[in-house]
């Protein structure tokens, strides 16, 4: 068999014109694992969205935007154009939503002889709303146009050392350079998509301590995988326990997400005397308009203006040489030498 690997991450749009935005926002919103409600109800609320916020969005990724384009497209091609120079195979990008599009990816792993795939989803934790989302859908395309073709699919890599020690790796000037805090901050999702994806059906924010007591949810569990990339990271980063806290960020909507939320903390941690504020965002392997408009911009504000004193968010993973080994690795590991 040919081997061949996929790389896929989240998506952005074409450009930053209010008509690429719009077309963006309407494929990513009508994903029935983002927004997971019937299909009439979630193209009435889709509708509604789609009136004002594509020229809001529109306007926050014109701040972010490189003469490359979008930075998470950008950087995720330099990622797999690297992965691609340590491998004996063809390797490939696709996007969740809109270019490269999932339908390219496949189509050109197929059209080049692959017909056994290693689907590497750049989401380190299980959330329906992206690494399940990715995997589902890369599999419905393939049985579509490429139905003898295998797949293997890496599983989330959540604490996985090579993944945690890149991250360390990236934080270590960071953390030397003094902080009274470091804030994990996490994408958000609602809570009822941890219950929905609790297979056990009485787990998830429902026993005590839930992500600390040992359970088959935490398989599928994105807020128990996050608090294990934290416990691992701390642990080999040496960051005190006092020095430290988890929030989520991005909420769309009124229904209950996870918490603490990103913008209410950075407005209150100033009132608690931390001054010197450090953030990452482990979910995201790349700088994207969450890491950089959201955090490094908005969030900036939003502490600085609260009066704090100093506040330096920690790029993503990016293209760091150790997160390209974690890759590599990954693919090694699940025989694709």
């Amino acid at each position: 068999m040919s081997k061949g690997i996929l790389l896929v991450n989240l998506g952005s749009p074409d450009s930053t014109a209010v008509g690429d935005v719009r077309r963006y926002l309407n494929e990513f919103l009508m994903d029935g694992r983002v927004i997971d409600s019937p299909w009439l109800l979630r193209r009435f609320v889709v509708g509604l969205i789609l009136i004002n916020r594509p020229k809001e969005s529109a306007h926050a990724y014109e701040k972010i935007w490189t003469k490359d384009g979008s930075p998470l497209i950008a950087t995720s091609r330099n990622v797999q154009k690297k992965l691609a120079t340590r491998m004996d195979m063809p390797v490939e990008l696709a996007m969740r939503y809109q270019n490269p599009s999932i339908e390219s990816g496949v189509k050109k792993l197929r059209d080049g002889g692959v017909d056994d795939l290693f689907l590497l989803p750049l989401f380190p934790h299980y959330a329906m709303s992206s690494y399940e989302s990715a995997v589902e859908r890369v599999k419905l395309v393939a049985a579509k146009i490429a139905p003898q073709m295998k797949i293997k699919v890496q599983p989330p890599y959540f604490d996985a050392p090579d993944y945690v020690s890149a991250l360390v790796a990236s934080a270590k000037n960071y953390l030397d350079g003094g902080y009274d805090h470091l804030l994990f901050s996490f994408h958000g999702i609602p809570e009822r998509h941890l219950r929905k994806s609790d297979p056990t059906g009485c787990h998830c924010l429902v026993k005590k301590n839930c992500c600390e007591v040992a359970s088959p949810a935490h398989a599928t569990c994105y807020r128990a995988q996050c608090f294990k990339t934290v416990a691992a990271f701390v642990k080999l980063a040496g960051v005190p326990r006092e020095k430290y806290s988890v929030s989520f960020q991005s909420r769309l909507g009124k229904d209950p997400w996870l918490k603490p939320y990103t913008d209410f903390e950075l407005a209150e941690f100033p009132q608690r005397g931390i001054k010197k504020l450090l953030v990452m965002c482990p979910a995201f392997v790349a700088d994207c308009l969450e890491t950089i408009e959201e955090i490094d911009m908005r969030g900036r504000e939003t502490f600085l203006s609260a009066g704090g004193k100093e506040f330096a968010q920690i790029p993503c993973l990016n293209e760091q040489p150790l997160w390209i080994d974690a890759l590599e690795k990954m693919a090694r590991a699940n025989g694709y030498n």
